[in-house]
């Protein structure tokens, strides 16, 4: 019976550790109690998402992030390795801060270069291994490498994909329910104001 119990409580506690990491990982900004939480589900390699980091995301800061009004998280649903690899960097040793992860999208055209996977992460490397390193202190191979980083990510978009349908990015969800069209500031803009 003992080691029954052992066992069990060993099972839990790595349970509880593995969630506790994963919940660490998200990269969020807001105030993190606001009663309208946005969720963006997109992909590093996706021009649209890029797009929506360019125009509409500044318009949201300004109106709503910095007032403290809403909580938005961006998650990553790559649609292909080198996507799932720069989110495995956005992710990693970031504090749940979006710089990287902002600087990744607005620069984009600068390193979705390639016609393979390999080319691609070559480009990918190239702009930001050493940049990376040397302002947040990681290590770039071994988050590369990070099994936790890589379940977090996996397990959030198969996540993502049956509980919103989601097929396509970038995607927001405000608080639970799917929005459409998030390019359009103007309705999205409306839809909050309606929420807060």
């Amino acid at each position: 019976m003992k080691k029954i119990i052992l066992i069990f409580s060993i099972v839990f506690f790595c349970f509880e550790f593995t969630l506790a990491e994963n919940k660490d990982l998200t990269i969020y900004e807001g105030n993190v109690d606001a009663k309208v939480v946005i969720k963006i589900y997109e992909s590093l390699t996706c021009g649209h998402c890029a797009d929506f980091h360019k125009k509409v995301y500044p318009k949201l800061k300004k109106d709503f992030i910095d007032t403290g009004l809403i909580k938005i998280e961006f998650r990553s649903f790559p649609l292909d390795l080198a996507a799932f690899n720069a989110a495995k960097i956005a992710h990693c040793g970031n504090a749940n801060k979006s710089k990287i992860l902002h600087r990744f999208f607005i620069e984009q055209d600068k390193w979705v270069n390639g016609e393979t996977v390999e080319e691609l992460a070559n480009s990918f490397k190239k702009y930001y291994k050493y940049d990376v390193e040397h302002e947040t202190g990681i290590n770039y191979e071994k988050c590369l490498n990070d099994k936790n980083i890589e379940d977090y990510i996996l397990n959030d978009r198969i996540d993502a994909a049956k509980k919103f349908k989601i097929n396509s990015t970038p995607t927001l969800i405000i608080n639970d329910k799917k929005f459409d069209n998030p390019h359009n500031y103007k309705k999205l803009k409306k839809t909050i104001e309606k929420l807060i």
